[in-house]
């Protein structure tokens, strides 16, 4: 066993494969195997749970893996303290909204670059659960997700409060006019998608349960679809006022329970924080 055998741990459980841990780690799937089968004779315990589609932590996966961290970020931190240099160094892995990411990501990838140019940052896009359940799992080191969260094994920041509005094709005179028509016509993203559950809530409260959905999977094919009259949706406001100001649409304010969003900074509370996410978390001032 040694320090690589626990980067290949961590490989197959940020990937959820032997075959794409191996390609991360430039060897082959049968090295990955056969480090993970040492790792697992030598603690006496399965460390992954095996499927057709993936492989997944098992009970007591989980627990190397919060050892895992804590050896690697001791190293890098070792490596810090006894270096010729106190260069921050390593590789962090975000998550955000899909238009938390448009509006803030580059922002926060230059301001990286700027500080911390010898840290890499993955920035990724999906739903608020999975970033949740990415974070718990360790394939995210953070990630920022829309609030409320009670969930004691995660550390939260507020990060920003944000408006909510809805976003209508400009022949659109109220918000009451969308409820004219029979049925409402609307535009979403995929279930589970935070907009989308506001969007219901709002038509919701007007009495309306059933509605007709077009699902889009961008932002662009949203505002697409809107301005050509198809149906509305609900969007931040700062995605319109920033990338969409110019289109044949416009936005009506929603009522104050769902037409305010905060969103908060996540990450795991049981593993050290890395230099790296700590570089990153300083550009906040998360830590102060």
């Amino acid at each position: 066993m040694n320090l690589n055998d626990f980067k290949i741990f961590e490989a197959v459980a940020n990937h959820g494969s032997f075959t794409k841990a191996a390609e991360a780690m430039f060897t082959v799937q049968s090295n990955v195997t056969a480090r993970i089968k040492n790792l697992e004779e030598e603690f006496d315990a399965a460390l992954f749970s095996r499927t057709s589609r993936k492989v997944v932590l098992t009970q007591a996966g989980e627990k190397l893996m919060i050892y895992s961290k804590k050896l690697n970020h001791l190293l890098e931190e070792a490596k810090q303290a006894i270096g010729k240099n106190d260069v921050v160094k390593g590789q962090i892995r975000v998550g955000a909204l899909e238009t938390m990411m448009a509006t803030k990501g580059p922002e926060m990838v230059n301001d990286l670059a700027d500080d911390f140019p010898y840290v890499e940052m993955e920035f990724r896009s999906d739903t608020r659960e999975n970033l949740i359940n990415e974070v718990l799992n360790y394939r995210l080191d953070a990630a920022f997700i829309p609030a409320p969260i009670d969930i004691p094994e995660l550390e939260q920041f507020k990060f920003k409060t944000e408006e909510i509005v809805a976003v209508v094709p400009t022949n659109c005179k109220s918000l009451d006019d969308l409820l004219l028509h029979n049925p409402v016509k609307a535009i979403v993203f995929d279930q589970g998608c935070v907009y989308r559950a506001r969007l219901d809530s709002w038509l919701v409260s007007k009495g309306i349960y059933n509605y007709h959905k077009t699902e889009m999977n961008s932002i662009e094919g949203v505002v697409n679809f809107i301005e050509s009259g198809i149906g509305f949706s609900v969007l931040p406001k700062e995605i319109i006022t920033t990338f969409y100001s110019n289109r044949k649409i416009k936005t009506f304010a929603l009522p104050k329970e769902l037409g305010v969003m905060t969103t908060v900074l996540i990450y795991k509370k049981d593993i050290p924080l890395s230099p790296a996410l700590k570089a990153f978390l300083s550009l906040f001032d998360f830590l102060k």
